[in-house]
C-alpha cells in the first residue's frame, strides 16, 4: 500500500466540478453483465464501480469499463481511502485515485466515512470511527486532501456500524454536518446503512433522517442486508449488498425523496450478483419512485404560475 511514486502531472488531467446527472437511477457495473448492458443500448441511468477494481493500466476491466463509458455517466466509489484513519493517506493510492478520475470524468466521485488502514496493514472492511473533535479534525483534513489532490469535491457516504465508541462525543448526524461544512464536500447518503444502524443500535432511522443534512445530498445508495442475532439473540443486520432492497427501506427512500426532491440513486449489490434484469428492475423500481417526486414538482409549479 506505501510503495512511493511520483505525483500524476497537472497535464494529465483536465479539471472540472462533475456534470450534475440529474434525478435519474443506476446499479453497480458488474462485468458479468456487459453484454447485457450493451445489447440494451444507450440508457437513461448510470453506473457505480469501485475506484480499487480499475487502478491497473489497462487490459480487460478498463475496456469494459470504456464500453460502459460511452453512453452513460459513470460513478466512481472508493473504497480503500481510509479517510476515517488517523494516519497520512496513502500518496501512492491517492495519485493512482486521481489518474482514474483524469481517465473517466466520472459524473460522481465518492468515498467512505470509515478507516481501514493501520501502519503497514489494510483490512478488507470499512471500520467505524469514534465522533470527536480530534476524528473531526483528521477526518477533514483527509477529504481537503483528496479534493486538492483530484480538483473537485467528492461525496462522504454514511457508515453501516455494528459497535458505537465510548469516546464518541457527537451524534454521527452533528460529524457528518460539521465534516461538509468544514471542506465543502457533499454526502452520499446510504439509506441501507441508516436503516442497518439503527436496527443494530436501537435508535430510530426516521430521527436520524430528520437530522440528516439532506441539503448536501449528492447522490443516494440502497442495497439489500443480511439479517442474523448476536449472542443474545436480538436482531444483527449486515450491510451484504447481496440481496434485493429491503421494504423498509424502499419506504425510507420514499420519505427522502419526499423531503429533498429527485437525487441520483445507486442501486448497491456486490455478491450473488443476480442476472441483469433483476438488478435493472431495482433500478427501475428507484426510477419509478424519482418520477412520481419530480411530475408532483411539475405540477406545484404549473399550480404555482
Amino acid at each position: 500500500m506505501n510503495a512511493t511514486i511520483g505525483p500524476v502531472p497537472s497535464t494529465a488531467m483536465p479539471l472540472r466540478f462533475p456534470i450534475p446527472v440529474g434525478g435519474v437511477a443506476g446499479t453497480s457495473f458488474k462485468h458479468e453483465h456487459l453484454a447485457a448492458i450493451l445489447a440494451d443500448g444507450p440508457q437513461a441511468g448510470f453506473f457505480e464501480v469501485h475506484a480499487e477494481n480499475y487502478m491497473g493500466a489497462g487490459g480487460p476491466p478498463h475496456r469494459a469499463l470504456e464500453a460502459i463509458r460511452r453512453d452513460h455517466p459513470l460513478s466512481l466509489h472508493g473504497v480503500c481511502m481510509s479517510i476515517g484513519g488517523p494516519q497520512p493517506l496513502d500518496k501512492a493510492h491517492l495519485a493512482r485515485f486521481r489518474g482514474l478520475a483524469a481517465r473517466y470524468q466520472p459524473a460522481m466521485v465518492s468515498e467512505h466515512l470509515a478507516w481501514s488502514t493501520h501502519e503497514t496493514s489494510f483490512f478488507n472492511d470499512l471500520l467505524p470511527l469514534p465522533y470527536t473533535e480530534a476524528t473531526l479534525r483528521h477526518v477533514c483534513d483527509h477529504i481537503d486532501e483528496m479534493q486538492e489532490a483530484i480538483r473537485r469535491p467528492i461525496l462522504l457516504e454514511n457508515p453501516s456500524t455494528y459497535l458505537a465508541f465510548a469516546e464518541t462525543t457527537m451524534s454521527e448526524t452533528d460529524f457528518i454536518r460539521s465534516v461538509a461544512g468544514r471542506t465543502g464536500c457533499g454526502l452520499l447518503l446510504d439509506i441501507n446503512n441508516v436503516f442497518v444502524s439503527a436496527t443494530n443500535h436501537g435508535f430510530s432511522a426516521l430521527d436520524y433522517l430528520a437530522d440528516f443534512p439532506l441539503s448536501c445530498i449528492g447522490e443516494i445508495h440502497l442495497a439489500g442486508h443480511d439479517e442474523q442475532a448476536d449472542d443474545d439473540g436480538e436482531p444483527l443486520l449486515i450491510d451484504s449488498h447481496d440481496g434485493p432492497v429491503a421494504d423498509a427501506v424502499w419506504k425510507l427512500y420514499e420519505i427522502v425523496i419526499e423531503r429533498c426532491g429527485p437525487v441520483p440513486t445507486l442501486i448497491e449489490w456486490d455478491s450473488r450478483i443476480p442476472d441483469w434484469p433483476v438488478l435493472k428492475a431495482e433500478a427501475a423500481a428507484a426510477q419509478a419512485i424519482l418520477d412520481r417526486r419530480e411530475m408532483a414538482e411539475l405540477a406545484g409549479d404549473r399550480h404555482a404560475a
